[in-house]
């Protein structure tokens, strides 16, 4: 169709109307989880040409081997995390959603939150774990586990309450119970948390009470194995139960809980000790993934995942980090720490760009670094494979790799700065005692 115009000096142009204009629509990549895996496959897809949506029930990233220094005053929960927003504020091709999960249809390609539904042609989950009782879970509300800022503290409140209900007590077995604190698990969360505790006890609050002696706490390690450490070599874990035994900490191996209450614990062998602190260190459990998928899942919620991560039958689904049952070359089961995550995620988000230009990428393969554990103020073990350190060197080598994952320079140079002040002066600045019900 053509349309004639008469100008006003007589003459004509000739016009066609204008083609419609067509709206493209970019693809839509959802990551659910703003954790070490999920921020990797946000950040590996800052230049895709695409729509990257992180959906994550709060609204900050956290460091989470660090929580057990929050969870014993040695540093404040701001040091240890910072707002996602943020993070990703230079990120153009990112929203990011606080919202609750509730589900995923994966037929019609929807995550479903408390508020919204949001489509996605490309799913990364990465929603973590949380604790697991092992079929206890009435448990948790007297041996609280630690995975949260909320978590580390509510510990660092029953901890340092526990000292202040020992110096008001009047009835020596209860200050004793008082001064009484059991940590039930022996992989690396309840080994740093018990050798905090004990150092706290003996070198930070030595001089600050008047009726009570700080160093006369009694701080139980409970494992239910004949090992502290299980994933470090054997010669390792004998190394950290002895630091452990060194900073005054009772570690009773093969010795599986039975009953958990306020009163304390009772183990297998028929022992009872009784404390009114007894923290949870000893498992996890997959967060709702497989439920929310409909997919299999191992003993601990662990989705299956093929060699590109995928669920078997969903290649436009990702599932990574604590979420994925993953193994290595070897047969092994790839460990959850946040090396392994942040790989995952870095291996979904090229996966996913590949994706797109139409090609393919060779399967997930994880890379180890090695193992870390610190026990107390300047101890801990290192498994690098041929490499194995103990003791100062190790928990050097320790405080580097932790400052080095920690996000922002700020976060480094603060939480830098209070190490040293601590190491120097036996200090914990963050001896905060915060009532998750005062009003």
């Amino acid at each position: 169709m053509r349309v004639t115009v008469e100008e006003a000096g007589g003459g004509s142009i000739s016009m066609s109307p204008k083609a419609p204009q067509v709206t493209v629509r970019r693809p839509q990549i959802v990551i659910l989880g703003a954790g070490f895996g999920g921020l990797a496959a946000a950040m590996g897809l800052r230049h895709a040409n695409a729509d990257v949506t992180v959906i994550d029930r709060r609204n900050y990233h956290l460091f989470q081997p660090l929580l057990y220094q929050v969870a014993t005053a040695g540093l404040s929960p701001a040091q240890i995390a910072m707002p996602i927003r943020r993070i990703l504020s230079r990120q153009f091709n990112v929203t990011v959603l606080m919202e609750r999960v509730e589900g995923i249809d994966k037929e019609s390609r929807i995550v479903q939150t408390a508020n919204r539904r949001v489509a996605y042609d490309y799913l990364v989950v990465a929603t973590g774990a949380r604790h697991a009782y092992f079929g206890n879970d009435e448990w948790e509300e007297t041996a609280p586990g630690l995975k949260t800022i909320a978590d580390a503290t509510e510990i660092r409140s029953r901890i340092l309450s526990a000292f202040e209900r020992a110096e008001a007590a009047e009835e020596e077995a209860e200050r004793k119970r008082f001064l009484t604190f059991v940590v039930v698990g022996g992989g690396p969360t309840g080994v740093e948390l018990a050798g905090a505790i004990a150092e706290l006890a003996r070198k930070v609050i030595i001089r600050d009470f008047r009726r009570i002696d700080p160093s006369s706490a009694r701080v139980v390690l409970v494992e239910a194995g004949d090992i502290v450490l299980p994933a470090m070599p054997p010669e390792l874990s004998e190394e950290a139960r002895r630091h452990l035994e060194m900073l005054g900490v009772d570690v009773l191996l093969q010795e599986p809980v039975t009953r958990c209450d306020a009163q304390g614990v009772a183990l297998a062998g028929g022992r009872e000790i009784r404390s009114s602190c007894v923290l949870w260190a000893a498992g996890v459990m997959a967060s709702k993934a497989a439920k929310w998928l409909d997919v299999p899942a191992d003993r601990a919620g662990r989705v299956h995942v093929d060699g590109n991560l995928n669920p078997p039958g969903y290649s436009d689904i990702f599932v990574i980090g604590d979420t994925a049952a993953v193994t290595d070359k070897s047969g092994r089961q790839v460990p959850g720490v946040a090396p392994a995550a942040k790989q995952m995620g870095q291996h979904a988000a090229r996966a996913i760009l590949a994706r797109l230009d139409g090609r393919a990428i060779g399967p997930f393969g994880y890379r180890d670094f090695g193992n870390l554990a610190t026990i107390g103020r300047k101890a801990a073990v290192a498994d690098f494979g041929r490499l194995r350190l103990s003791g100062f060197a190790a928990w050097l080598v320790w405080n580097i790799a932790h400052l080095w994952f920690l996000v922002g320079f700020r976060n480094r140079a603060v939480v830098f700065m209070d190490w040293a002040l601590a190491y120097v002066r036996y200090d914990r600045s963050a001896r905060l005692i915060t009532d998750r019900h005062e009003r």
